[in-house]
């Protein structure tokens, strides 16, 4: 399946191999890192963002996909479902139907609310099934959710909120116990004790996984037990505004049937955000990990109707995303194959960084090894280098990597790789939307009465970077709370009149601002088509940024 020059570089690979073997790159210095993320990693190129003209963030700068989306109009302006007109009334509206979203309404649900969620796909097909390496808890004798924060807080450079990163990290351990009680299969060895490894930046062993489907074990527990309770769930249905009374406290939202294009109201006492991540905006042109669905909507949602965003030009690029063959461009290699062992190399096998540097630092370093060294791998779809899979079986023994990440093994072999022979090409990939909507300790956002955030779509909770491990445990851990939280604030609710008279008030800001993006937002799905072609044009492709009906 390699090019001849691919297999020229592999031997060199194998070459320096035994060298390697025993002695681990240094890391680098609190200056080296700083030094190293202000010269490659994306988030400090310029023309990736773009100031933000209205809003709560007004001034502030943003990728540019999401500030072309957040200065688009709502669809609606074109027409609005008669807000009279109830199609569900519940207590709780959870949108959303990842982990985040699921937890909400389990949680919902045991404490007697009336739950109901909608997701613009199936429930599950999210960024959460697609997780594979672990989440994180410190439940073991060595370690403590003190030792876990500040390995968090600096992985995310001290810039993580206190009060939400204090609350994943002791509600930790509560989370895992809560998962194996559902039913999720955790690795564990001959006594039941839960087996647990290292991931980048943390000082102790405490990921706890499932093989390499971690996510996927998890989502389909907490899918069943959504399903068990007999919790809706609306599929195929985008939330596309939230809905606001007179006295500016969210009372629900206008609902997209994206088979037949009606639109239909929920009414509901509490909101919950739990729409996931932005990976299919394509930032800055990079490959992504993420789920066909991941468009930055609640953001969008959240914003126009008057909450604020946070963090939103931080984004985390996993460094090892698969570059080739093609068909599995940008799909993650999880951070698990480093942790047992592969080591990340360049085209000459020289180790250029430590195997288990923090994300952002991980990824600058091999776009530093590619581009300013010269050092990448030539592949058709640009440079990459090596993540020398072979060195886990030489340390651990044969049938390691069958046994540890077995989906990583199956995905290369159908393209005739075994990675327990050779190694696999890899470059960052947009992963993670470190950024989101700002929300206190509670779970609630700060400016709007009885609406609340969830999962990915929040900022504030990793700071700046994420580290592994944290994003399947803060699913968990705030999607539990926002579902407790918000039955018990359903109690206490009573709601006005239905408006969306801040979508209008939105469209004038626009307006006077100056900005006159096409199309409307939020996007709902990326766009992959192509134009049609004209005579004497060459044929390609329309950029994902661009907002189209």
């Amino acid at each position: 399946m390699y090019t001849p020059e691919m297999l020229e570089s592999i031997r060199k690979v194998e070459a320096t191999r035994a060298a390697r073997m025993g002695v681990e790159p240094r890391r680098m210095t609190a200056e080296e890192k700083d030094e190293l993320l202000r010269a490659f990693h994306p988030d400090y190129r310029p023309e990736g963002f773009k100031e933000i003209k209205v809003g709560p963030n007004k001034g502030q700068k943003a990728p540019v996909e999401l500030t072309n989306l957040l200065h688009a109009n709502s669809r609606l302006l074109s027409g609005a479902p008669d807000l009279n007109k109830i199609d569900y009334d519940v207590d709780v509206l959870v949108i959303g139907g990842g982990g985040a979203g699921a937890c909400a309404a389990i949680e919902a649900d045991e404490a007697g609310a009336k739950v109901m969620i909608v997701t613009k796909l199936r429930i599950g097909d999210t960024n959460t099934m697609m997780a594979e390496g672990g989440i994180q808890a410190a439940d073991k004798e060595n370690d403590s959710p003190v030792q876990h924060y500040l390995d968090a807080f600096g992985g995310g450079h001290f810039a993580a909120r206190p009060e939400l990163l204090r609350r994943l990290v002791i509600e930790a351990p509560d989370a895992i116990q809560w998962l194996n009680n559902l039913g999720v299969m955790f690795d564990k060895d001959a006594d039941g004790r839960m087996i647990t490894t290292h991931g980048g930046g943390t000082s102790r062993k405490r990921m706890h996984a499932c093989k390499d489907y971690s996510g996927a074990e998890i989502m389909r527990t907490v899918r069943d037990e959504v399903l068990n309770r007999k919790i809706p769930v609306v599929e195929f249905t985008s939330a596309v505004e939230l809905l606001k009374d007179e006295n500016g406290q969210v009372t629900g939202a206008v609902l997209l049937n994206m088979e037949t294009g009606d639109y239909l109201v929920a009414k509901a006492k509490t909101v919950v955000i739990a729409t996931g991540g932005a990976g299919r905006l394509h930032y800055q042109n990079f490959p992504t990990s993420n789920h066909y669905g991941a468009t930055a909507d609640g953001l969008i949602l959240g914003y126009r109707a008057g909450a604020p965003l946070l963090y939103q030009d931080t984004i985390q690029y996993h460094p090892t995303g698969a570059l080739y063959p093609s068909q599995i461009y940008g799909a993650l290699v999880t951070e698990k194959v480093r942790s047992i062992g592969a080591m990340l190399v360049n085209r000459e096998g020289e180790a250029f960084m430590h195997p288990l540097e923090t994300r952002d630092v991980s990824a600058a370093s091999i776009i530093r090894e590619c581009s300013a060294r010269g050092k990448g791998v030539h592949t058709p779809l640009g440079d990459g280098v090596w993540l020398d899979t072979p060195m886990i079986e030489q340390l651990h023994g044969a049938g390691t990597i069958e046994k540890r990440i077995p989906a990583m093994l199956r995905m290369y072999m159908n393209y005739d790789i075994d990675m327990r022979k050779q190694p696999i090409l890899v470059y960052p990939t947009l992963h993670y939307q470190n950024g989101g909507l700002e929300i206190g300790g509670d779970g609630f956002t700060k400016t709007i009465p009885n609406l609340l955030v969830a999962g990915e779509a929040v900022g504030g909770i990793h700071g700046r970077n994420r580290l592994m491990g944290n994003s399947l445990l803060d699913i968990i851990v705030f999607g539990r709370d926002a579902g407790k939280a918000a039955a018990a604030k359903a109690k206490t609710v009573t709601l006005g009149t239905p408006n969306l008279d801040h979508i209008y008030q939105y469209a004038d800001m626009l307006k006077e601002a100056g900005c006159t993006e096409e199309g409307v937002s939020p996007l709902l799905l990326p766009h992959y088509a192509r134009h049609e072609r004209k005579k004497g044009e060459h044929m390609r492709e329309i950029p994902v940024s661009r907002i189209t009906d």
